[in-house]
Parts: structure tokens; C-alpha cells; sequence
């Protein structure tokens, strides 16, 4: 049986309020004795405060609630680690949820949320949403969103100048048949990578050809099946995928159609994730900071939370392009 605050304050001989106050580091007017019996009590007894009666004594849950597209995906993965581990510093706990890319079940979990009061939202999500409505009850945090803008609280990354920059990169090594993996759903880093590659060809006078372009599940598996289709039907000789995840399926693609990378065929991912570097060979990505990213907006909404007063900044985060063992020069004159 769980012990409660009433046990404590059985065991150490005082009223609940007095445990509550000593708990809470209100405690200053009883004796070191008093707060010393308390004390021992707790830790005998490995006593949890109940954080949900707490919150109903004290108005504040010390829970935030967290929305991602998809847990699976390592990028998200990587941000809710850096959100967890500022939050875990200040005695909060993350209630996260799943949206499965879903609008409806975003709205839903909204509601849910702050249904059971918690002290703030961080939302990752790639639909439109009507923010200042929904969520005007509660401090909230845009992570790397580019459709729902506002004038504050909204953590972005440059997405078009680091795409640019990859398929820069590939022509440059005299690459000229260039694909690119994109994600059906229209999510918005994919459009925005998307558009960077279409100018960058643009500005480099080369011809664009729709046949180079293939969609498919942000996802390993999504990745392997795109790449696939993809390499069966062109003579690409480097292809640019929307994440880490697609391009490490690109790479048992290519193996199954007999292609060698780098030999054959040029990959380069988006991301950084850690299993990246240790592929054979280790790949070609854009870096963007997802543990910096979680814990900035863990930090943002902290403050917002407990200075609701003050102006959340916004804020841009760079992305670096790391050369490593998937990409090659070719002749230029093919």
C-alpha cells in the first residue's frame, strides 16, 4: 500500500500541514527536530509526494506536456532527451504524446492536456494549427516549425540553407544526375529541403528532371522502399534523402541493386543522428542540433511558466554539413 502524506505525519508525531510546509521549504518556523523527524520518516519510508494533490493544493502540476509527430522517429528522440534533461533538473515530468502526423489527434491531445492542467505545452507538429485558440490557456513552445509562426516562442531551423548547401556540395563534385527522397505528406522540412534542392539546381543551370524525385515515409523502411523505386527507373549518380533514417534504407537499397556507394552512387542524409557515423561507410549529412533544440525549448518554457510577463524569445538555429564516406567526385564531363 502506497504511504501518504497522513502516514508521515503520523510517524513523526505532527499534523499534515506541518509535513507539507517542511516538504515544501516552508517549514522555516518549526524546530531542526521537528523538520529532522520529518525527514527521517520520508526516507525510511521512501515517501513520494502526490504530485496531483499537490497540484491541487498548490496550482502547479510540475508537469509539461509534450507533442511530437512520431516517438519512433530518432530525431524526435533526440529532442525529447534534451527537454527531459532540463526539465528533469527543475522536478518536472513530460506527459508526451504521439500525434501519429495526425491533426485531429493533435487537437485531442491539446484539449487532454490542459484538461489535466499541465503548467505547459511543446508542440512538433507538421499541420496548420489554430495556436493562439487552442492553446491560449497555457504556455507553449513551437520546436521546428515553419507553418504555425508567431511572434515569440517558436524554435526554427535554417532547413532550406543546409539543403542547399548538400546538393551544392554534390555538384560541385560533378555530380549532374541528382535525386532527391522527399515525404509525401507534405511535412514542412521536407518542402522546405525540397525547394532548396530545386534552386540550387536552378542556380547551377542544371535541367530539373521530375523522374529524379521520389516520396516516402520519413523512415528506414520508408527510405529503402522509396530508394529503390527510384534507383530501378534512373541512372542517378547521387541522391539527397529528407533524413538520416531514409538514406540508411537508401544503403540497403543500393546493396540489393548491386550498387556500391560511394562508388556507384552519392548519399547524403539530414540530421546527424548518432548511428549515422558508424555506417559503412559513415554518411554525409546535415547536422542540426536536436538535443540543443529540446532543451532550448524546455528552457523557453520554464521561463515562460514562471514569468509569464516576460517575452519568450524566439530562435534559429544553424545547421552544419558533415563530409564523411558516402559521397564522391565523378567526371564532370558525364
Amino acid at each position: 500500500m502506497k504511504i501518504t502524506i497522513k502516514d508521515i505525519a503520523e510517524i513523526s508525531g505532527v499534523s499534515t500541514t506541518t509535513v507539507s510546509q517542511i516538504l515544501n521549504n516552508k517549514g522555516q518556523r518549526f524546530s531542526e527536530e521537528t523538520k529532522r523527524r520529518v525527514m527521517k520518516a520520508v526516507e525510511e519510508n521512501d515517501y513520494n509526494p502526490d504530485y496531483f494533490a499537490k497540484n491541487m493544493i498548490n496550482r502547479e502540476s510540475k508537469t509539461v506536456g509534450m507533442i511530437v509527430p512520431d516517438v519512433t522517429d530518432l530525431f524526435f528522440s533526440k529532442v525529447i532527451e534534451g527537454v527531459e534533461a532540463y526539465l528533469t533538473k527543475k522536478d518536472y515530468m513530460i506527459l508526451l504524446c504521439n500525434s501519429n502526423h495526425s491533426n485531429e489527434m493533435e487537437k485531442n491531445y491539446i484539449k487532454q492536456l490542459l484538461n489535466r492542467s499541465v503548467a505547459g505545452v511543446i508542440l512538433a507538429s507538421p499541420n496548420a494549427m489554430e495556436l493562439e485558440t487552442s492553446l491560449k490557456s497555457s504556455p507553449y513552445i513551437l520546436i521546428d516549425r515553419g507553418i504555425n509562426t508567431r511572434v515569440e516562442g517558436n524554435l526554427l531551423v535554417k532547413e532550406y540553407e543546409g539543403s542547399y548547401e548538400s546538393v551544392q556540395y554534390l555538384i560541385d563534385a560533378g555530380h549532374k544526375k541528382i535525386g532527391m527522397l522527399t515525404n509525401e505528406s507534405g511535412y514542412y522540412e521536407m518542402t522546405d529541403r525540397y525547394r532548396a534542392y530545386v534552386q540550387c539546381l536552378k542556380d547551377n543551370k542544371l535541367i530539373y528532371h521530375g523522374e529524379y524525385i521520389e516520396d516516402g515515409p520519413v523512415t528506414i523502411e520508408g527510405g529503402y522502399e522509396a530508394a529503390k523505386r527510384l534507383l530501378e527507373r534512373t541512372d542517378i549518380t547521387a541522391l539527397c534523402c529528407g533524413n538520416d533514417q531514409m538514406a540508411i534504407g537508401t544503403y540497403r537499397a543500393a546493396y540489393e541493386l548491386g550498387l556500391k556507394i560511394p562508388e556507384d552512387l552519392s548519399v547524403i542524409g539530414f540530421d546527424d543522428l548518432e548511428i549515422s557515423s558508424y555506417l559503412n561507410p559513415p554518411l554525409t549529412t546535415v547536422a542540426q542540433p536536436a538535443f540543443e533544440i529540446g532543451y532550448t525549448a524546455a528552457t523557453y518554457l520554464f521561463q515562460s511558466i514562471n514569468s509569464p510577463e516576460q517575452k519568450t524569445p524566439n530562435r534559429t538555429f544553424e545547421t552544419e554539413f558533415i563530409v564523411r564516406g558516402s559521397t564522391t567526385t565523378v567526371d564532370k564531363k558525364k
